[in-house]
């Protein structure tokens, strides 16, 4: 899209009300109406790799469905994300849930497919299992990428029952294939009790950094913003947000809750100052409704996304003003 197209954005609240129509993504339009899209929001229904409770795969739905309340203005940001950029949703991938093996085989090809348009991916799972095959189609088009990944958990154990692809083990397979740059890496909101030690020692030699929880409360979300975007630079990034990065009672609609996690305040913030960094993907996982009470979980998803969507949006647009002719 050039300068002079303006981007198709999301229905006017004020003639049709927000609780009616068609449940994108903050009310965009569907990607076959507008053909292309800088950024597509695209949902991955999936839960087969949950060790605890399931229900996340009707996480995207839920946070689309919270996500009517959305507007759009973002004064966080000072940017009209879907002005700036053409933002659509995309719809589902469908996945095979009897077949791990085949589903992440599904999800890459799939983002390959949207990748490939030139789009960027703002991905609505689903369990953590997915971060995979999408970081494994992202670096096929960046090569090896930096990870920032929120998360009550470390999600680098080795497998459950046997079972390399799980939604605890996506960051162990995506170092063992190369596809992470490990001088770049964080767990941010990390808590909770460990199998062992050795958990720790293992994730640290992958090269990870962690900020804890108890760190983000003690220190700030300015000051953890700040060491992240130094640990990043200007490398592309990969956001992934397991929604259990907030304690339970700003996200208690999840799969493996644990107690003493981030505010819903202090994660928005912390991303509001990632905004410098290359975002070149993201995704927010394992949110599960059925888990949920009045929507706290999924609207708290839906404004992470809107963050996230947004300082995309704005990147394509700051791109696409330093190639127009002067």
């Amino acid at each position: 899209m050039s300068s002079n197209e303006t981007p198709r954005g999301p229905v006017d609240s004020s003639r049709v009300p927000r609780y009616a129509g068609p449940a994108t993504f903050a009310r965009l339009p569907r990607l076959d109406e507008v053909g292309r899209a800088d950024v597509a929001v695209v949902g991955v229904p999936f839960d087969s790799g949950v060790s605890y409770r399931p229900g996340a795969r009707f996480g995207g739905n839920a946070i689309r469905e919270a996500s009517r309340l959305l507007r759009p203005y973002n004064p966080a940001q000072d940017a009209s994300p879907f002005a700036l950029a053409q933002v659509a949703d995309g719809g589902d991938i469908a996945v095979n849930p009897f077949d791990i093996h085949e589903a992440v085989e599904t999800i890459e090809t799939a983002a390959d497919d949207l990748l490939g348009t030139g789009a960027r991916l703002m991905t609505l799972g689903g369990d953590h299992t997915i971060a995979l095959p999408l970081l494994r189609s992202v670096a096929k088009k960046h090569g090896p990428v930096a990870l920032l990944h929120f998360d009550a958990h470390l999600d680098t154990w080795d497998t459950y029952f046997g079972a390399e692809y799980t939604h605890g083990t996506p960051f162990r397979r995506a170092v063992e294939e190369g596809i992470l740059d490990t001088s770049a890496l964080s767990h941010v909101g990390t808590r909770g009790p460990l199998y062992g030690k050795r958990d720790l020692t293992d994730d640290a030699k992958m090269g990870f950094g962690i900020v804890t929880s108890a760190d983000v409360y003690r220190r700030g979300a300015d000051e953890v913003a700040d060491q992240l975007r130094q640990r990043i630079g200007d490398r592309p990034l990969y956001i992934s947000i397991d929604i259990d990065c907030l304690d339970p009672a700003h996200a208690p609609g999840t799969g493996t809750p644990e107690a003493g996690g981030m505010t819903s305040r202090e994660l928005l913030e912390i991303l509001r100052g990632l905004t410098s960094c290359n975002l070149v993907s993201a995704d927010v996982v394992e949110v599960a409704p059925a888990y949920d009470h009045a929507e706290i979980t999924s609207v708290a998803a839906s404004h992470t996304a809107y963050e996230l969507t947004t300082i995309m949006s704005r990147q394509i647009a700051r791109g696409r003003e330093e190639k127009e002719p002067q």
